[in-house]
């Protein structure tokens, strides 16, 4: 049979038309071959009349209709081949679902479903949380920074951090008991979920209509404080249960107890106990009273609603509660809960200790040195630890010594700031930083930041480089005027000395000598080895730079000279040792490793050449009583920067003094010496001596271990060497200048200030008075005792002083000016009577000096006398005629030979 449709039929009209036919051929029975030759026929026909039926466009509308009669006929034959048996208990008479064995087989399916549901759905909830609980044991709140010392003590927090965490035996029993009573009566029995509790909270919640009474366990507390955040859902509910379970199953009731008493929040800014017993009480958890430690207990549940310093009224009421409570527990007796609900709240009142700093110029600097070690992310997260180098004993002793300098010398010698670094030289550690006298006022660090002419501190990295490069250190230069391509450098002193080993050089800071030297040397070995010895400046490469030109700041030249002290090996300057992200795990540890810049002969040679500054000449202030000490002052143009670097084995210790607006100060090196001595005698009170690496026996024709790069200017003028300069009117200069800078700034207590002052001298630190006029009188001597002809010297040295007294005679100079010169001469004389023992050489040479400048008169009145008298019948005419012959003279330099080597086994 085939059913054909028209083309004008309706396709819905002939499927109802079917469908009300169906019963009918459902009713006549058909064996199962004439079954399927009909389906097949019926189908074969439903092919043809679809085929007959497509439009030659078909219409969504069309498409839909012919899917659905498809589906329909589809859903018809298979309920026809539904076996019989089913088709009776589903409609026979006594269905299936009215037999209790159909509700007992579903009861088991959907039992079974749901405990297969639960159970996938708690794999995933455990998946989603931590696989271990060692997080709550180092646990830090996020946007938190938090700075330690070297020795563990807090010295900067930022944000809601937990200033002092206790540990468990340092809390109160009672202290402990009072938290229990008040958060977790069952806290000993529960395995992180009170099952009781949550029923009979759910209890009261449902009486009250409100949420009047939590089911939260402590242990429910910690997690939620370490792992989840204070929204109020049912999703982090069911975490914060599960994680609960989790830290009982790895930590003891004491170590949950212990973290969460150390990072409950309490209001007012404390978290934990110990912070809110110092912020309420001012006092440590250890001295609290029954009562205080109540009130501690009655916060966590609304801390700023119960807040002793909000409401007193309800904060003493929640405070009873937890008493009433402590009894029923068995806790406390009753008649000491009447005792403590009769007390006072007995607030005192303290700031949060996590808002005081020390160190502030180091912490400030640590956290401008975080960026290098930390990703953006970690440092907007926070939650940060840094354990830094910084010794907090020796950053104190840092601090009064910088604060008496400025108190005690700078109104007197016109400076208005100080600086100091300390740094350990073999690990790189910095051990204590002052960057200024207020950092309230001024957050600039003049250790760091403060770019400054280092002055004569610059001369051991010239003459390094030429010992390395195979120099003695008794490789001699004429100290006499010199210019060198236009430039002409000047000694502090405004002397000279003749000719000069680099050593004696470096002690008494002579500048022509380093000038000299840097040309033999070259600018680029001088500065590839001051940059591999810790300089991290610009280096120009000029004939100044040997006197300290180019500007560094006091933390890298401070670290330069820890490569001396480390035997040559450079381990770069830092403050951080580990930083800690909010988990407590190490996200950054340092691992310094040296590099080494020069050998170790050059080192031990430069480390002996600066032993002599601090002994024999500028730095005498900075010696120690039980050590040696090596070191170099250094002063820049017209003082305005006064330095001092020097170090032992095991310390390295920088100083600059100054002013902010580089104003010139007229003061000296010796008082960054000073300062650096009232440091280092605290910082090595418990310290242990170690000696300096012994001088090696081979100084002259040592092999070079760097190749020197000799400079070839374009011009040199070398200038006579002045006769006079060792004369007594280096005495009278010396002697006006010290008696004016001795009145006018009397009340200085620095008894070597006094003799120190200078100014508008030009790049260097010859700052001792005592210094120049020893290194005056050996220079006499030197030149002296060089010449063959001894007395012919000494004869023509009175001539040219003769010629001089001649010619300033004809000036107009008082006779109160010459009475003032000698009375000057005897205050000096009477002074150097009381110097120290290191300076017996000069005032034998000064006798010397005295006895030979003598010959022609006892007593200085006669001599002035004579010299007048001279003048007269010299200058009768009122020419100069006969005074310029001798002027002439004075302006000669005397024959003067270099002298020979000291053998190489001579130690100093």
């Amino acid at each position: 049979m085939t059913n054909s449709i028209s083309k004008h039929e309706d396709p819905l009209i002939l499927n109802n038309s079917a469908l009300s036919k169906e019963p009918e051929v459902e009713s006549t029975p058909k064996s199962d071959s004439n079954l399927e030759s009909s389906l097949s026929d019926s189908n074969l026909t439903e092919s043809e009349g679809e085929a007959e039926l497509q439009p030659k466009e078909e219409t969504p509308s069309n498409r839909l209709l012919t899917q659905c009669r498809q589906g329909a006929t589809i859903a018809l034959e298979g309920i026809k081949k539904i076996p019989g048996t089913v088709k009776d208990a589903l409609s026979g008479p006594k269905p299936i679902y009215r037999q209790a064995k159909f509700w007992l087989g579903l009861g088991v399916v959907s039992v079974g479903g749901g405990a297969i549901a639960l159970s996938i759905a708690w794999n995933a909830l455990d998946k989603s949380l931590p696989d271990e609980t060692e997080d709550v044991l180092t646990f830090v709140r996020p946007d938190t920074l938090t700075i330690k010392a070297a020795d563990g003590t807090i010295v900067q927090q930022i944000g809601p951090a937990t200033h002092d965490t206790l540990k468990i035996w340092e809390i109160p029993d009672k202290l402990k008991q009072a938290f229990i009573s008040s958060e977790d009566q069952r806290f000993q029995e529960h395995n992180g979920l009170d099952y009781q509790g949550i029923f009979r909270a759910t209890g009261s919640n449902l009486l009250a209509g409100d949420l009047v009474e939590g089911a939260s366990t402590l242990t429910q507390q910690l997690a939620r404080i370490v792992y989840f955040d204070q929204q109020r859902n049912f999703g982090r509910k069911i975490k914060e249960m599960r994680m609960a379970q989790k830290i009982e199953e790895d930590l003891t009731k004491d170590q949950i107890l212990e973290r969460y008493l150390n990072l409950v929040y309490l209001g007012s800014g404390a978290y934990g106990v110990a912070d809110a017993a110092w912020i309420y009480f001012s006092k440590p958890v250890k001295d609290l009273t029954l009562p205080e430690m109540a009130m501690l207990a009655a916060l966590p549940p609304a801390p700023t609603v119960y807040s002793p310093l909000v409401n007193e009224k309800v904060a003493k009421e929640r405070r009873d509660v937890v008493l009433k409570r402590m009894v029923d527990m068995k806790y406390i007796t009753a008649a000491e809960a009447n005792v403590a609900i009769a007390t006072p709240l007995n607030i005192k009142q303290s700031n949060p200790k996590r808002l005081d700093r020390q160190a502030y110029y180091f912490t400030e600097y640590i956290q401008q040195e975080l960026p290098k070690y930390v990703s953006k992310d970690l440092l907007a997260k926070k939650g940060l630890t840094i354990e830094t180098t910084l010794n907090l004993d020796w950053q104190k002793a840092a601090e009064a010594a910088v604060t008496k300098t400025l108190k005690n010398r700078g109104s007197g010698q016109g400076f208005k700031q100080a600086a100091l670094v300390a740094v350990d030289p073999r690990s790189g550690q910095i051990k204590a930083m002052v960057g200024g006298k207020d950092f309230y006022n001024q957050q600039f660090n003049r250790v760091t930041q403060a770019q400054r002419q280092p002055g004569s501190t610059f001369k051991p990295f010239v003459y390094s480089t030429g010992i390395a490069g195979g120099f003695s250190p008794y490789r001699g230069y004429e100290d006499a005027p010199f210019i060198v391509d236009g430039y002409e450098p000047k000694n502090y002193s405004e002397t000279f000395r003749g000719w000069t080993n680099i050593k004696d050089a470096l002690t008494s800071s002579v500048n022509i000598v380093a000038v000299k030297a840097l040309i033999d040397i070259g600018w680029d070995p001088v500065i590839d080895v001051a940059k591999k010895m810790g300089i991290e400046s610009e280096l120009k490469p000029t004939y100044s730079l040997a006197l300290g030109a180019s500007e560094v700041n006091l933390l890298e030249l401070t670290s330069a000279y820890g490569t001396l002290a480390n035997k040559g090996v450079h381990v770069k300057s830092h403050g951080i040792r580990r930083i800690l992200d909010q988990q407590g795990k190490v996200i950054y540890e340092d691992k310094s490793v040296g590099e080494r810049a020069i050998d170790e002969d050059t080192s031990a040679i430069m480390t002996w050449m600066l032993r002599s500054v601090v002994t024999d000449g500028t730095g005498g202030n900075a010696q120690l009583s039980d050590r040696a000490v090596a070191g170099k002052t250094g002063t820049s143009d017209e003082a305005r920067d006064l330095w001092f670097v020097g170090y032992i084995p095991q310390l390295v210790t920088g100083v600059w003094l100054g002013n902010d607006d580089n104003k010139p100060t007229w003061g000296a090196s010796s008082t960054a010496a000073y300062t650096w001595n009232q440091f280092m005698v605290k910082a090595v009170e418990n310290m242990k001596v170690e000696k300096f690496p012994d001088r090696p026996s081979q100084l002259e024709g040592r092999k070079p271990t760097i190749e020197l790069k000799k400079l070839k200017p374009k011009r040199t003028i070398s200038k006579p060497l002045p006769q006079a300069d060792s004369s007594s009117d280096n005495d009278n200069d010396d002697n006006s200048r010290r008696s004016y800078r001795r009145s006018s700034r009397r009340s200085n207590d620095d008894s070597s200030g006094r003799t120190y002052q200078r100014r508008s001298r030009q790049s260097d630190d010859d700052s001792s008075e005592r210094t120049y006029r020893r290194t005056s009188r050996r220079s006499y001597q030197r030149t002296s005792g060089d010449s063959g002809d001894s007395g012919s010297q000494q004869r023509s040295l009175r001539r040219a002083r003769r010629s001089s007294r001649n010619t300033s005679s004809n000036s107009d100079e008082t006779p109160r000016e010459s009475r003032r010169s000698q009375s000057s001469r005897r205050r000096v004389y009477n002074e150097s009577q009381s110097q120290q023992a290191t300076e017996q050489p000069t005032r034998r040479a000064r006798r010397r000096v005295r006895t030979e400048n003598s010959d022609s008169s006892n007593s200085s009145s006669r001599r002035s006398g004579s010299v007048r008298r001279r003048s007269q019948s010299s200058g009768g005419s009122g020419s100069s005629s006969g005074s310029a012959p001798r002027l002439q003279q004075r302006l000669q330099s005397a024959p003067a030979a270099p002298p020979p080597a000291p053998p190489a086994s001579r130690k100093s």
